[in-house]
């Protein structure tokens, strides 16, 4: 028939819903690290867009990075994207000037290429192939020079990696944790990005970093008298000696190391792919 209007298209968000599990602080030592590594990213940028993907059933983590990088960029604008629309309807009501909520998935149906995107726990139910495919697909859609910061965290936050990403591919790999939030750094195992926490078996990188890290720390052992911040920084930097440790600001050194991180390049636990 002629002359009649098409149906608008529907796209269809890419992803899956997330169980959603959020809390207040939950990503607080994610977005401590992204204001410090890449404030000057932001500053840099004219009209930097953030977006925070698969922000779960409450706002409430969204609303907390927009306020934590305003004090560094005071233009950024942030969206927080989520694939299930009633948690976009529940957050629409908490938009502010620079911060919007949205529909959308791994596509970042956004108006311009965010120069950063921060995904952390929506790729948990994924199988490994499709946490690449999901990398991949981030990587065409950010700003030139962006970077994407997935990770992964416990409940409260006080274990979490996260990878950061440019269009190139994954360049670093960040070990975070609380003081109090473990017995042995290989703790932190259960939460490595879906890319490695299959691969932590002996034979592979991952593997041999958290083994070494929890050597380091038994040897260590003598400095907890004075504190686990103190056998924390005596351990890395032991390990400094056989791992590509950042030793130096903004990725790393002791001012990163005393807040319970580390961070490396991940060709030292890049997985063959």
């Amino acid at each position: 028939m002629t002359g009649v209007p098409k149906s608008p298209r529907i796209v269809r968000p890419v992803g899956v819903v997330t169980r959603g599990t959020t809390a207040r602080n939950r990503l607080r030592r994610a977005d401590r690290w992204l204001t410090v590594v890449h404030g000057r990213l932001l500053t840099s940028a004219p009209r930097p867009l953030v977006v925070d993907l698969g922000y779960g059933a409450s706002h409430v983590t969204t609303v907390e990075l927009f306020s934590r990088l305003r004090l560094v960029c005071p233009d950024v604008e942030v969206v927080g994207l989520e694939i299930d629309p009633a948690r976009v309807a529940a957050a629409a009501p908490f938009e502010e000037p620079g911060l919007r909520f949205a529909l959308g998935g791994f596509e970042l149906p956004v108006a311009r290429p965010p120069v950063l995107v921060r995904a952390f726990n929506v790729l948990r139910q994924y199988g490994e192939a499709e946490a690449w495919r999901a990398w991949d697909m981030l990587r065409s859609r950010i700003a030139p020079g962006g970077v994407i910061v997935e990770g992964t965290c416990s409940e409260v936050g006080h274990r979490a990696t996260w990878v950061g990403l440019d269009a190139e591919g994954p360049r670093t790999l960040t070990l975070s944790t609380r003081f109090a939030g473990f017995e042995r750094p290989s703790d932190l195992a259960e939460r490595l990005p879906k890319t490695l926490i299959h691969r932590n078996v002996p034979g592979e990188p991952i593997h041999a970093l958290l083994s070494d890290l929890d050597r380091a720390w038994a040897v260590c052992a003598p400095y907890a008298p004075y504190g686990v911040r103190q056998r924390w920084l005596a351990a890395v930097e032991s390990l400094t000696a056989t791992w590509p440790i950042h030793t130096r600001p903004p990725l790393g050194g002791r001012a990163r190391w005393r807040l319970g991180e580390l961070t490396l390049p991940w060709s030292a636990v890049a997985p063959p792919r």
